[in-house]
């Protein structure tokens, strides 16, 4: 094997650096350019908490936070039942949570492509058909037979259940309405 070579030979084996063009061509669209001009400051709406539609979120959240914490707090794996509650429970909690940051930050005005009442209308739709199953799922479950010490938490899970759902009517009602007069403009 052979040493490597003096550090001066190496030097001089390298080739000389290539000059670098000092001119840079950039380009933007329109879309890239109304998006970095519409997104330098975040809305805050006040007002959407006041409204029924964002008391009827708030209110989602709180009682589905219920509904899977109490059933958590159990065996609930033990009973297929329950496990399907909790994937709807935590599902609907974890989307509504991300609307109402949505309508908050009014970021739904940033993104006009997406049409947002029928997003709503499908969202609260489909949330209040599978929360009304899990209910009903939830109340035909809960029997002292299974399990007694979790008896109350599965009730009390039950009860709210039917609370998120009947709330998840309203605001699929609200969507409907909002979205029938966005289709007859």
């Amino acid at each position: 094997m052979e040493p490597p070579p003096p550090p001066e030979e190496q030097q001089q084996q390298q080739p000389p650096p290539r000059p670098r063009s000092h001119t840079v061509t950039t380009t933007s669209s329109s879309f890239t350019a109304n998006l970095s001009a519409s997104s330098s400051t975040l809305a805050y709406d006040r007002e959407f908490l006041r409204t029924l539609p964002g008391l009827l979120m708030v209110t989602e959240i709180v009682l589905g936070l219920l509904v899977w914490t109490l059933i958590a707090g159990t065996e609930y794996f033990l009973y297929p039942a329950f496990g399907w509650v909790m994937f709807v429970a935590v599902f609907y909690w974890v989307l509504t949570v991300f609307f109402l940051i949505i309508y908050m930050t009014m970021t739904y005005t940033r993104i006009p492509q997406v049409p947002w009442t029928t997003v709503g209308l499908c969202f609260n739709g489909s949330a209040f058909i599978l929360y009304l199953i899990a209910a009903i799922v939830d109340a035909s479950s809960v029997t002292k037979e299974l399990d007694s010490h979790n008896y109350n938490s599965w009730a009390a899970s039950s009860f709210f259940a039917f609370m998120v759902t009947s709330c998840y009517a309203g605001n699929t009602y609200f969507s409907f309405i909002s979205w029938r007069s966005r289709t007859l403009q």
